[in-house]
């Protein structure tokens, strides 16, 4: 996701009462998201435009050109397009987006090669020949219309008569009449929230729609990717609201009090106290997204695996998902596995080592690993070009696999013929249970014998998500994209965390597929989140890489709301200290656990300040509650026979 600059300032911290229940209003209201005045405790500082240099224009290889393209409601949106110097009969791929065409095509630092304006994959599609158009969606920067954050498909949730669908439609309908250079044939394409407007694009799709690339899209907002993972609320994430919907241009900043993200949220407690101490309160989409905390019609009605699920899909489609995607890490795997049944050969995808949008630019490594080649580089060259070459261009067959995914350790790609390999049900391979033992081990075995291990969870002193400081992650410095790569080791240390460790493996251990959390566990209180991990420890010493040694690198690792453990729909308060089971799903992993390497599974009730604290008692809605709310709680794990386990995707 592409974020502007954002600024926070401290004030007094109210809550602010949404009720909950009934029928959800629609998302789109008259109006959109932004306010007509946006009342900002304090004022962004004026910026002067400065007027810029360049070579002369015969030294381009490209011309730039900006349109206003229509939509069937008359509002006009503004679209740039890169076009290969004297290109004739040149297909187009589009980019939509809510974060500037003019940032996004260099605008205001031109220079003559595409390398200067373009992002590095956009810039290769240009030199193969391809038009790139990037367009503001309706609302934002340039373009006319009312922007709505995430604006869902016509329906219930949005009475008019537009949408991404549609306004994709127009766009590609207006670009191959309007623009000479084309071939009459066009690709969508985009990145994150990009990724979720060229997801649209593929619901009624434009007849001169070829192909689409969608890149860590955003797909549901409530089960993994950007709002929540399970109904545990991705508190970092409102600086993004802010920013998206305070203004048009996203000018207004989040002015950061302090420069640890962990104790600031931490003093103004609850998360709606903080968003009104910024004024949130003005913004429609956090009002909507404060006003649904459970997964009721209002996220259903958008999740786009369960809209594009529910069609045949017909046009060919490279979803592209990330194994270390701090943002979306849900969205490309589940587009996949809702429409692959009913896809007619249409859907492919690639899982790369990356974090999110990694794989439009170099990705020689990731965090402390190394791949031992630009595998961004690779994937765009073997795999994206040469599927766009084919479908848009009528070049020889790509012979692109059905699924094509990196594997971690071996470093290598492979190619399969679905995903994941190995699942609960319905895959090739079965999971293989992997139990918490007593002695904090692990064994691939149930322990004969029912025990427990038993911890104090303190709101008032959170296990943090990565070692402080916790800067923002838009700040100046901050390593956000790779912290999905952080030694665990900080977390291993307190004793709010319980820390479960394997022997040392004799052989390689290949995992492929969606691991999943059998955890049979009990709390005090009368709600509680529940956070488990599963890690690679490396040797120590480890001579190949002195330091790395005993590095606890995490495989896959998330959260779930435990008001929603039998109902993500509708949330119902705990039993205290009755034994419960939860079961969830953790990202999906092709990762190879090296010889003499050992595994481990951390267990911990909070992930701060990157999810926004369970009081641990039940409250109606969390966004909203009060100091006296958040209370200790005793935390118990269970071993044994009907203890609890983790499903392994291990591929022999």
């Amino acid at each position: 996701m592409a974020f502007a600059r954002f600024a926070f300032v401290a004030a007094a911290a109210l809550a602010l009462a949404v009720p909950l229940g009934g029928q959800p209003q629609p998302a789109v209201q008259p109006g959109g998201d932004i306010p007509s005045k946006f009342h900002p405790p304090f004022p962004p500082p004026a910026e002067p435009a400065a007027k810029a240099l360049g070579p002369p224009a015969a030294a381009f290889q490209y011309v730039r050109r900006e349109a206003m393209i229509p939509m069937r409601d008359g509002a006009r949106l503004y679209s740039v397009l890169i076009i290969p110097k004297d290109v004739t009969n040149a297909p187009i791929v589009l980019d939509r987006t809510p974060y500037s065409a003019d940032k996004a095509t260099g605008r205001d630092s031109p220079g003559p090669w595409p390398e200067n304006i373009l992002s590095q994959a956009y810039a290769e599609l240009v030199r193969a020949g391809y038009i790139v158009a990037v367009q503001d969606v309706r609302g934002k920067f340039r373009s006319e219309g009312d922007y709505v954050m995430n604006r869902p498909l016509r329906g219930p949730l949005n009475p008019t008569g537009v949408d991404h669908s549609t306004d994709a439609w127009d766009t590609i309908d207006w670009l191959v009449k309007r623009v000479p250079e084309t071939n009459g044939r066009v690709a969508t394409i985009g990145t994150s929230y990009n990724g979720f407007t060229a997801l649209m694009s593929l619901v009624g799709p434009h007849p001169a729609l070829k192909a689409s690339v969608p890149i860590n899209p955003m797909v549901d907002g409530w089960k993994g990717d950007d709002w929540f993972h399970n109904g545990a609320f991705r508190q970092e994430m409102i600086s993004f609201v802010y920013g998206q919907t305070a203004d048009r241009k996203s000018d207004q900043l989040w002015f950061n009090g302090g420069n640890n993200d962990y104790a600031t949220y931490l003093k103004y407690g609850s998360v709606g106290a903080y968003a009104r101490a910024v004024g949130m309160e003005q913004l429609p989409a956090w009002v909507r997204l404060t006003g649904h905390p459970a997964y009721d019609g209002y996220w259903q009605g958008q999740a786009l695996d369960r809209i594009l699920g529910a069609r045949p899909l017909t046009v060919p489609t490279l979803l592209v998902g990330s194994f270390w995607d701090p943002e979306d890490i849900y969205g490309a795997t589940a587009v996949f596995d809702a429409v692959k049944r009913r896809d007619q050969g249409n859907a492919h995808l690639v899982l790369g080592p990356w974090f999110h949008g990694q794989a439009n630019g170099p990705a020689w490594s990731l965090g402390p690993l190394d791949w031992g080649s630009d595998t961004g580089r690779w994937f765009r060259a073997n795999v994206m070009i040469p599927f766009l070459d084919e479908l848009l261009k009528g070049g020889p067959p790509s012979g692109i696999a059905r699924v094509t995914a990196f594997e971690a350790g071996s470093n290598q790609w492979r190619r399969l013929d679905d995903w994941p390999p190995a699942c609960l049900t319905g895959c090739p391979a079965n999971l293989t249970a992997l139990f918490l033992a007593p002695g904090r081990t692990l064994a691939l075995s149930a322990p004969a014998s029912r025990a427990f291990d038993s911890y104090v969870s303190d709101p008032a002193r959170p296990v943090t998500y990565r070692a402080a400081p916790n800067l923002s992650p838009w700040a100046a410095g901050s390593t956000w994209r790779t912290w999905l790569t952080d030694d665990q080791r900080f977390a291993a240390l307190r004793p709010d965390v319980l820390t479960y460790t394997g022997e040392a493996l004799p052989a390689p251990l290949k995992l492929a597929g969606t691991p999943l959390v059998h955890l049979r566990a009990s709390t005090s209180g009368t709600d509680s989140d529940w956070v488990v991990k599963l890690i690679d420890v490396y040797p120590d010493p480890y001579p190949a890489k002195p330091g790395l040694a005993g590095y606890q690198l995490a495989i896959a690792m998330d959260v779930i709301r435990g008001r929603y453990r039998t109902d993500p729909s509708r949330a119902a308060p705990l039993t205290p200290n009755r034994p419960l089971t939860y079961e969830f799903a953790l990202p999906t992993v092709d990762y190879v656990v090296e010889p003499g390497h050992r595994l481990m599974v951390q267990v911990q009730s909070s992930w701060f300040p990157l999810y926004d604290r369970n009081p641990q008692t039940f409250v109606p809605n969390i966004f909203f509650a009060h100091a006296e709310d958040y209370r200790r709680a005793t935390q118990r794990v269970f071993t044994g026979p009907d203890g609890s386990w983790i499903g392994l995707p291990i591929i022999h």
